[in-house]
């Protein structure tokens, strides 16, 4: 399976993997899986370790460098093609980096990894739960 991990759940496979449900984490681990990243996640990580909601010590910036050198992870690249299918997306909220993982795991045929009830519903977009 070719799995988009979501800016929650890469970051706890890699600081807490035990917040990660059974069913995720067998995934996750999973060799025979592909784990790939959005640098939206990266965009997101950075400001919610400023603000706190992403616990660091010392530089975030580096945390995040390691954070991203930690895993096998395939870089799901920002194109032109994913930044249309962004317009594309219906969401019941406006939040411009959930709009961008969604068009990028439809763009490169991902199953999204999320615990985000607001995406988990999302139509023609195969998800994983964090439940």
């Amino acid at each position: 399976m070719r799995l988009l991990l979501d800016t929650h759940i890469w970051i706890g496979s890699v600081s807490d993997p035990a917040r990660l449900a059974k069913r995720v984490a067998a995934e996750v681990n999973s060799p025979a899986n592909e784990l790939w990243l959005s640098p939206i996640s990266t965009w997101e990580a950075l400001p919610l370790a400023k603000r706190g909601g992403l616990v660091v010590s010392g530089d975030a910036e580096r945390v995040v460098a390691d954070m991203l050198a930690a895993g096998p992870f395939h870089e799901a690249h920002l194109t032109h093609a994913v930044a249309i299918e962004s317009r594309r997306v219906r969401l019941p909220h406006a939040d411009p980096g959930d709009r961008f993982l969604v068009a990028t795991a439809r763009v490169y045929d991902l199953t999204l990894v999320t615990a985000d009830h607001r995406l988990l519903s999302t139509k023609g977009l195969p998800v994983l739960a964090n439940r």
